[in-house]
């Protein structure tokens, strides 16, 4: 079995909102940052990004949230609902790859798991910078097909005019590295399966599933599910490749399990 060579983990802040956008269970209201003193569970819903290093090529998994989410965000009103304010300066996508020693010139790959606001919000950084940009081909007509500036969490201001390329269904994209179509959360999101010599498989879920407590069983929607019944499928499609290949798996936006997790530029995975 072909594997990876290392695997960092990028920790990248947080934004805050309302548990109910991740979790969906009776007695929760979605409230804007305005009312966030009213007796809410507010969450920090955490953002990260993966540098993969093969034998191949070297790629970055998703982008996080940009420097300018406050007024880029602005269109969806999506600053309101989920504020990137909790990130400190070394945390933003760039101060990490800047860490590890990495110039966006450096990267083969950067892929995106889907095209939402913050797991694209930086893509911009690498398009006509060297690294082949990848997309589902799913997800791209998704997100290049609306009329208008947004639609949900998707804005076109992060990735209007970018050409990605497109790979389609489960592909093993580089030695050890394999994207699992898991769609429901939006019409082509992807997650992750990457083999290390170490520390064996790990399945990056993006928000194919969110939290541990999404996970289940049994498995508990978010409030933004593209397509619901698409999303159990997927859920317990990833369940079964974890369980047989006894993978660890890596939620979308854990706060707790991201935090409990080797992470860069202090510690990696091999």
């Amino acid at each position: 079995m072909e594997t990876a060579t290392k695997l960092h983990i990028l920790d990248c802040g947080a934004m805050s909102c309302d548990l109910t956008w991740l979790l969906l269970k009776p007695g929760r209201s979605i409230r804007p940052r305005s009312e966030r003193d009213r007796p809410v569970e507010w969450y920090p819903c955490t953002t990260h990004a993966v540098l993969v290093e093969t034998p191949a090529g070297t790629m970055l998994w998703d982008t996080s949230c940009p420097r300018d989410w406050e007024t880029r965000w602005v269109p969806t009103g999506l600053q309101e609902f989920f504020p990137y304010d909790q990130v400190d300066e070394d945390q933003y996508l760039d101060s990490r790859l800047a860490q590890l020693g990495i110039a966006p010139a450096q990267l083969d790959y950067v892929a995106l798991s889907h095209l939402h606001f913050d797991h694209a919000g930086n893509v911009r950084t690498f398009a006509g910078a060297g690294p082949r940009l990848v997309v589902n081909d799913k997800e791209k007509d998704w997100a290049f097909g609306y009329e208008g500036v947004f639609n949900g969490a998707h804005l076109k201001a992060d990735y209007e005019g970018i050409d990605f390329e497109t790979v389609s269904g489960d592909t093993e994209f580089l030695p050890g590295v394999t994207f699992i179509e898991a769609p429901g959360h939006t019409p082509g999101t992807m997650a992750m399966k990457v083999e290390l010599p170490e520390t064996g498989s790990m399945i990056f879920t993006s928000d194919a599933v969110y939290m541990g407590d999404s996970y289940g069983p049994p498995a508990t929607p978010a409030a933004i599910v593209n397509d619901l019944s698409a999303w159990y499928a997927s859920v317990e499609k990833l369940r079964g490749l974890a369980e047989k290949s006894d993978a660890t798996m890596v939620f979308g936006h854990d706060a707790e399990q991201l935090h409990s997790l080797r992470r860069a530029p202090d510690g990696f995975y091999a």
